[in-house]
């Protein structure tokens, strides 16, 4: 069963940017790229399952997320579109291209690889989850509950993003519950078989250990036409070098047909 995701949606003509946030992240999280992209073509972001504004759910395999997306897709008459991804969302966007690639005008991947990884998000999951079983007060109540799990600051402000004001106190929108019952999912491979031969980009950070050197003879496999590049940067290379990340997807996208 698909869900009905909530989404941004900036209108516009021509061959759509649909962008695809990481776990624990949301649409929200790309406003600023979206603000600048909207300037060249219409921008469709998107909350997935258990994320963001959208509906919560068991399951969380690539097939059903990249099945959620594809039903958003035919809701908003989108007959084909350029798909960006970060980290889990390169992941749904990589089934989306082997489910649909008639579907693609083009895929970007940020920074992730078509593999499974064996590092878990426990820490993360744990300070959600302590934000939303104690209910404190303001954000800086909740900020302190998530310090007794993760001491760098950046981290637990981008992990915020997910706080809302309850009845009762600060609490999470993010279905937790649901993402810890189907982690492995997560941490798994892309659903689909086989390679997308469309166009291809894929951004990687210097720092980051998501996509390395020996990653990319089993990467050529899955997508053989990828283009890559390098920013130094580490895993959240979007937000740490704006604008040179709007550089190069902005570079590929001019060189690809609407």
């Amino acid at each position: 069963m698909t869900l009905a995701l909530h989404h941004i949606d900036t209108g516009g003509d021509g061959t759509p940017l649909v962008v695809i946030h990481g776990l624990l992240g949301s649409a929200d999280n790309w406003r600023s790229h979206i603000k600048k992209w909207q300037e060249q073509r219409r921008v469709i972001a998107v909350d997935l399952r258990n994320h963001g504004r959208s509906p919560h759910a068991s399951g969380m395999g690539y097939a059903d997320m990249a099945r959620d997306v594809l039903a958003l897709l035919d809701e908003l008459n989108v007959a084909k579109a350029h798909v960006l991804g970060h980290s889990m969302g390169g992941k749904v966007a990589i089934t989306l291209a082997r489910l649909a690639p008639e579907r693609l005008a083009s895929l970007v991947v940020a920074d992730v690889a078509p593999q499974a990884y064996g590092h878990g998000h426990d820490r993360e999951l744990g300070a959600l989850r302590r934000v939303r079983d104690e209910r404190p007060a303001d954000r800086r109540q909740a900020d302190a509950l998530m310090a007794d799990h993760i001491d760098e600051r950046a981290t637990r402000l981008f992990l915020a993003t997910n706080l809302v004001r309850g009845e009762d106190g600060m609490t999470v929108r993010v279905g937790l519950d649901q993402i810890a019952e189907d982690y492995a999912s997560i941490s798994g491979e892309p659903d689909g078989e086989g390679a997308f031969e469309g166009p291809t980009l894929l951004v990687r950070g210097s720092r980051s250990p998501y996509v390395t050197d020996a990653m990319l003879p089993a990467l050529r496999e899955v997508l053989p036409t990828v283009e890559l590049e390098t920013l130094e940067a580490g895993h959240w290379l979007h937000a740490e070098q704006p604008e040179a990340f709007q550089a190069v997807v902005n570079d590929f996208l001019a060189r690809q047909a609407d």
